[in-house]
This record gives C-alpha cells, sequence and structure tokens, in this order.
C-alpha cells in the first residue's frame, strides 16, 4: 500500500463502484434500516481508507466495495455481511478497532470483522526463523487451522474471505513472483475445494483459471484461444441443436430458462492432463442448462419433473448411458443437485445438458447461502441434508485437540478434494462415503461399536472380508460378533479419516511407544549409512512412503509395515536429480547473477561457493522452459518443481515461506533432462524404424528407454528420453505427430 492525495477522478470511480454495489445490495436488503447500514460501513470505511493506494495506484477502497460486491452478486448473503465485507481491513489497517465497530454497528459485524482480521494476520504471517527442530510444526498450517475453525464460529466469515481471495486473486498481476505463487499454491491447496464444497461454483471456476493463467500460462492461451474458436465455427450448431428442445419444452407447458455454458480453461486443461487426452477429444465441451420453475401444483415431484424433461430431450436426441449423471436422486455432498445427461446432436457434437429447478440452480450458483435460506423457508430437498452432514463432519474434525495442525490441514484437503461415492443400509437407506472407502470405513459410518466388532461384510447378499472396497449402489450389511474388537492391521487399509481415528484412539495407549520406536528406529538407521534426518529428508520420506503425517511414518515404521532395510535406495530415489552437469555445463563461465523477486539470488546452475543445492523434483521432472517454483528447506536444499506439480502445491500450502522464485541458467548444449513422451497410432510396416530414425538421426537425441506395443492394427507406448529444453520438447512432438499414422504424442509423468 501507498499513500498519495486522492484526484476528483479517484473520488468518481469510487463513487461510481459502489453506486453499482449500492443497487445490487438493494435487492438484498429486507427494508431501508439495513440499507442504510450498508451506506454506513461505506462511509466509514472510505474515511478509514482515505488517500491509501494499493499496489497497482488504484484507491484502496476499491477493494473492499469489490468485496463486497461479489458477496452479494455471487454469494448472496445479506446486509450484515456485506457491511462486514467493505469493513473488513478497517481494523487491520487503520487505527480503529473492533470496538469502535462494536459500537457503530453492532456485535454481528464486529465480530464478522474480527474473524476476517484474524485470518488476514495469520495468512499475512512471515516465518521469520528457519529451524530444523522435528518437533516444528508449519507456522502456514497453524494459520489455515485457525481459519478452519471460524466454520464453528460463523461460515460466513469464509464465504466473505473466499470473496477476499477472488479479488486479490484478479489483480494478483501487481504482486512479487514469489508472493504470487505461494497465494496461488494456497488458493488451489485449500480456498477452491472449499468453494467447491460449499457449491460457491463461479468463484471456484474463476479461481481455477487465474491459476493456470499463471502457473501454466503458455497451456492457458493456447486452450483459451483454442475454445475462442471452437465457439466461434460451432455457434450455429449449438442455436440448431437448441432449437427443437426449446420447442418441445414450450409445447409441455414447462416455463424455464436456458443458458449456453461452455468449458473452461481449467476443467480442459485438467481433463487433458488427468485423461492424458488431447484438446480435440475433450467431447464435453459444450453445456447447455434448462433451469425451470417448480410447479407446486403438479402431481410430479421436483425429481419426477427432471425426469420427464429428461424422456422429452432423449426422445429428440441420442444420449451417452454411461455419462448420466443422476444427483438428483443422489445429491452430491455439497448440496449440489442436478441431473446431468450427454446428447449427440444432428452434426455430430456432443453437448452436455444440465436440469435444474430455481431452488437447485440457485444452490448450485450460491451455495451455502441459499442453503440457509432455504432452510430457513423449510424448503429443504435432498441435497440441502448433505450440506448440514458435511459441516457437522468437518466441525468434529476441527475440535479434535489430538490433531496437530499438519495433520489436520491433510485432513481436511482430502476430505474437500474426495470424490464420493453413494451405498445403501440393509434397510435401503442411502449413506454418502469416500470413494475407495472399504467395508469397514462403512461400518465406522454406521457407529464406533458397530466398526469395533466388525468380523464381515455382506454386499448385494455376498459375503466379503472387512477390505472389500465398495462402489456406488452397493447394498452393504455389517456382521459383527460380541467378542471381536479391533485388529492394528485395521489401519493398512480403511481410508476415511473417521475409521481411521477411532482404531488410532483404541490402541493410543500403546501408539505412543511404537511411535518412539519408529522414530529411534528411523534416526539409527539414517546414522547407518551417514544421513542426518533433517526436515527436507524427513518430507522426502514421507512422500516416499506414501503416508499423511510424521506420526504415521514412526508408527508404520514401529509396527513393521514400513520397511527401512532399503533405506539408502529410498533416500536416492526420492532425493530427485541432482545437478551434478552443473559445472560442466558452465565450462568455467561464472554467470552474471540475476536476482529472483524473493530478494535472493537463486540462479539454477550457479558457480557461487556459497550457492544452495538444488535437487530437481522426480515427482514432476522439470526441464529448461517450464515454468518453475522452488523450495528452500531448512538444510537450505532448494528443490525444482514445476509450478503446476500437485506436491509442489501441497508444500506451498504448507510451508509458504519456503517458497522462492529460481531461475534456469542459459542451457549449454551437452545438458540434457530425462522425459517420457507416450504414442498413440496405427501400426504399420516400418512406424518403429521411422520413428527411431528421427529421433536419432535428425534429432541427434539419446533414447533411454523404448516401450512400444502393437494389437489389432493400433500401437501405444511411451519413449523415455533426453533433451536439452522444453523448446526442443515442443518441436520434437510436432515432428513426430506428423509421421503417418501417428495420432497423438504428450509429454507424461516418468
Amino acid at each position: 500500500m501507498s499513500f498519495s492525495q486522492f484526484t476528483p477522478e479517484d473520488y468518481e470511480v469510487i463513487n461510481r463502484e459502489y453506486e453499482k454495489l449500492r443497487e445490487s445490495a438493494r435487492k438484498r436488503c429486507a427494508n431501508e434500516n439495513e440499507l442504510n447500514v450498508v451506506q454506513r460501513a461505506f462511509e466509514f470505511a472510505n474515511e478509514a481508507h482515505k488517500n491509501v493506494r494499493r499496489r497497482s495506484g488504484e484507491p484502496y477502497m476499491l477493494h473492499p466495495i469489490a468485496v463486497a460486491q461479489i458477496v452479494v452478486d455471487d454469494i448472496g448473503l445479506g446486509y450484515k455481511s456485506i457491511s462486514a465485507a467493505l469493513l473488513h481491513d478497517v481494523v487491520e489497517d487503520t487505527d480503529y478497532t473492533v470496538e469502535d465497530l462494536r459500537e457503530q454497528f453492532g456485535d454481528k459485524i464486529a465480530t464478522l470483522v474480527d474473524g476476517l482480521t484474524k485470518i488476514k494476520n495469520v495468512l499475512d504471517t512471515e516465518q521469520k526463523t528457519r529451524s530444523t527442530d522435528l518437533s516444528q510444526q508449519s507456522l502456514q498450517a497453524e494459520n489455515f487451522k485457525r481459519i478452519l475453525l471460524t466454520l464453528n464460529d460463523d461460515v460466513r466469515v469464509v464465504l466473505i474471505k473466499l470473496a477476499d481471495r477472488l479479488h486479490n486473486c484478479r489483480t494478483i498481476e501487481h504482486m512479487p513472483e514469489h508472493k504470487r505463487d505461494k497465494i496461488l499454491s494456497e488458493t488451489m491447496f485449500i480456498f477452491i475445494p472449499l468453494a467447491h464444497r460449499l457449491g460457491l461454483y463461479s468463484i471456484k471456476s474463476e479461481l481455477e483459471n487465474i491459476w493456470l493463467r499463471y502457473k501454466e500460462p503458455e497451456a492457458y492461451e493456447d486452450i483459451k484461444s483454442r475454445i475462442d474458436r471452437r465457439v466461434a465455427e460451432k455457434g450455429k450448431e449449438l442455436a440448431d441443436f437448441i432449437s427443437p428442445i426449446e420447442n418441445a419444452l414450450n409445447a409441455a407447458g414447462f416455463h424455464y430458462e436456458l443458458k449456453k455454458r461452455v468449458k473452461t480453461p481449467y476443467s480442459v486443461w485438467r481433463k487433458m492432463q488427468s485423461k492424458g487426452v488431447t484438446f480435440d477429444e475433450v467431447y464435453d465441451l459444450y453445456a447447455i442448462r434448462i433451469i425451470f420453475d417448480n410447479d407446486p401444483e403438479s402431481k410430479e415431484s421436483e425429481r419426477d419433473q427432471c425426469y420427464h424433461i429428461f424422456s422429452i430431450i432423449t426422445g429428440i436426441y441420442r444420449y451417452m448411458p454411461e455419462r448420466l449423471r443422476d444427483w438428483v436422486k443422489h445429491p452430491k455432498s455439497n448440496g449440489y443437485e442436478a441431473l446431468h445427461c450427454t446428447l449427440l446432436s444432428d452434426s455430430g457434437v456432443w453437448v452436455e445438458v444440465q436440469i435444474r429447478t430455481r431452488r437447485m440452480d440457485d444452490i448450485a450458483e450460491k451455495g451455502i447461502a441459499a442453503h440457509w435460506a432455504y432452510k430457513k423457508h423449510g424448503l429443504m430437498g435432498e441435497g440441502d441434508y448433505e450440506m448440514d452432514n458435511w459441516i457437522n463432519r468437518i466441525k468434529e474434525i476441527l475440535v479434535n485437540p489430538d490433531i496437530n495442525a499438519l495433520e489436520l490441514l491433510d485432513i481436511i484437503h482430502n476430505d474437500l478434494t474426495a470424490t464420493e461415492i453413494y451405498v445403501f443400509t440393509p434397510k435401503g437407506e442411502q449413506r454418502s462415503i469416500q470413494k475407495g472407502a472399504t467395508a469397514l470405513d462403512f461400518a465406522y459410518l454406521i457407529h464406533s461399536e458397530v466398526g469395533h466388532q466388525s468380523i464381515a461384510a455382506k454386499v448385494n447378499q455376498k459375503l466379503v472380508t472387512l477390505d472389500h472396497v465398495l462402489k456406488t449402489g452397493d447394498k452393504v450389511e455389517i456382521i459383527t460378533a460380541e467378542d471381536a474388537k479391533p485388529q492394528p492391521e485395521w489401519i493398512k487399509f480403511l481410508k476415511t479419516h473417521r475409521a481411521r481415528t477411532l482404531v488410532t484412539d483404541y490402541f493410543k495407549a500403546e501408539r505412543k511407544q511404537t511411535v518412539d520406536f519408529g522414530r529411534k528406529s528411523l534416526e539409527a538407521a539414517a546414522e547407518g549409512i551417514g544421513l542426518h534426518l533433517d526436515e527436507s529428508l524427513l518430507q522426502r520420506l514421507e512422500a516416499a512412503y506414501n503416508v499423511g503425517s510424521r506420526d504415521e511414518l514412526y508408527y508404520g515404521i514401529g509396527i513393521g509395515n514400513i520397511t527401512i532395510d532399503n533405506l539408502d535406495e529410498i533416500v536416492k530415489k526420492s532425493s530427485g536429480t541432482r545437478l551434478s552437469w552443473i559445472r560442466r555445463m558452465l565450462k568455467g563461465n561464472k554467470p552474471e547473477p540475476r536476482e529472483a523477486q524473493g530478494g535472493e539470488q537463486y540462479i539454477i546452475g550457479s558457480m557461487d561457493p556459497d550457492a544452495p543445492h538444488f535437487h530437481i523434483a522426480t515427482c514432476c521432472n522439470p526441464i529448461p522452459g517450464d515454468p518453475v517454483v522452488g523450495f528452500k528447506a531448512p538444510d537450505g536444499t532448494i528443490t525444482i518443481h514445476k509450478k503446476s506439480c500437485k506436491v509442489a502445491e501441497t508444500i506451498a500450502a504448507t510451508h509458504g515461506d519456503w517458497v522462492v522464485i529460481p531461475k534456469w541458467l542459459e542451457q549449454a548444449e551437452d545438458t540434457s533432462f530425462l522425459v517420457r513422451v507416450s504414442l498413440k497410432g496405427i501400426d504399420r510396416v516400418g512406424m518403429l524404424n521411422d520413428i527411431t530414425r528421427y529421433l536419432s538421426l535428425v534429432m541427434g537425441v539419446n533414447m533411454r528407454q523404448l516401450n512400444l506395443r502393437a494389437d489389432g492394427g493400433l500401437f501405444e507406448g511411451y519413449i523415455d528420453l533426453y533433451v536439452n529444453s522444453r523448446d526442443i520438447l515442443d518441436k520434437m512432438i510436432k515432428k513426430l505427430s506428423s509421421i503417418e499414422g501417428i495420432e497423438k504424442v504428450t509429454r507424461s509423468e516418468l
């Protein structure tokens, strides 16, 4: 922030933006008294932030106005939340106190601002000292714990914070790069999943697109331009597709609104990454949304009316059965209800159609705020109960005194991002549970004593063991015995936090001794191969052994589930690629130092004897030309990840003060990096020869491994090879794609 006298133009833009907010607020306020509270909050904040500017140079007051606009338009909160959004930075950035606000605006608004101030304070806190003390927890994880605890006080604090985060991300180009990466990683790790769970899809989508624009800028621009071209080319086809649907719905007497939607760049990119497909293979690029007014006098329920519309439109177009999603009968845990189907247009384009009532659409767009409104008026749908169940489950986790901050962050993140399935009790009651959950997880979902006394289960009337993995639609019956008790090996296959906690608590007395034994065993094993068990090494071991916490690592070693006999091999594999090529590539020429935006020089390949040691992360294998981020651990080691790497997102979200922005040094021609290229196509005589000749003779690329297989006239596989940079890799992929018979060439994970 900076200070300078406002100009008449500054006051004009502030007043113009506030007038827009006032008009939106008028629709949410029940009377003039509520609107007057919003007016007084604006005047108070406007005076408090007078002559204060943001990094961009614009008046600071535009930020709280924008946050309040999101609060009313995108979330649908009322006058107290709008007022709190306008005042949310006053206590932090001026001499006014919470008590001043309580005197002016009452207890609730003051309490909301106080909660927002505490969140801002903990997020802005930087860890000033680094420590190798293994018992010290991440300060940032502690911060997130305090943020999430506000769910216990008033969920509106988190909702307003989401609005604040959205506007800060909209203007994030004004932040230094290392702070930008920290903010975006926090956003992806916690705030985007939180927006999803709270049903705020428009906020979630915008945050995802901002994340992609800065984490993978080339991919973002390429996908966005492809979407724009496709929409321009297919616009008439989509209009032709919609027309018969409108005619049929009109004839059936439905009162409805029809909206067109195109998949966002992030959702396309995510599908391309997760499914390994090209842009042209993303078939559900288009969607239309049918939002109809439920007829209270109709003999059909909301659900039946959705099915009625489904029967009408599938009578016009063929649909894809495997892509039918019935979230009307089985709502998502965040309350989302809709019927999704994918139809084939006459021109051969697949179009997703979403069918919702007006109530369902309000909850889908406004999330938990709409859920409260309908609940208040007694208009509860199936999804509303799921939302209540989720909030209560989160509250149970938050108040558990035995969970430390890092464990809590992992648990909440996993809960926020977990895919759910729906199963049934023997009486036909529907229960939602995490995808991958076992019969024993389901037993603990029913009751702790049912879990403790479980010996087997029946799934769809067939006898199965307790580690049987459930799937949507299963009917589950738990078989118990009075003398049965939990077994230590259950921890190996339990998936849900509730079940793992209940079993862990059962063995808590002996667990501490087991954890201590495991820690001492690991320390001895590390010393035996000449290593010090510092924070950096422990993090790598947690990732290598795929455990969620430090205690879980020690406990696994203590009970023998995790073997450390080959610790030296595990350490070597988890250490990433040591940059032993640095001195060779420099050939004696010391580069001009370039300063990272964090304030220190982090040049990958520096000849400076005091430069930190670098690792290339094996989880994402970045190469020169990839957007990268670095993490400087307490021992001084810097690990280099791709900015979009999931492991990097997790580290940045829990150790944001470790984030640095390294720069690639100009690469010498003899420096190479291992990458994997996947290929698919139509097999023919000479195909393999054409591929290898191009790579070896034309590109001069050194291949490490080639794995291609043919079946039924098609071939697929991958080639591991060494390249100097991303530019070389892109050229090679483009050339391979032009070879006759090759349908797809993509860079993939090793």
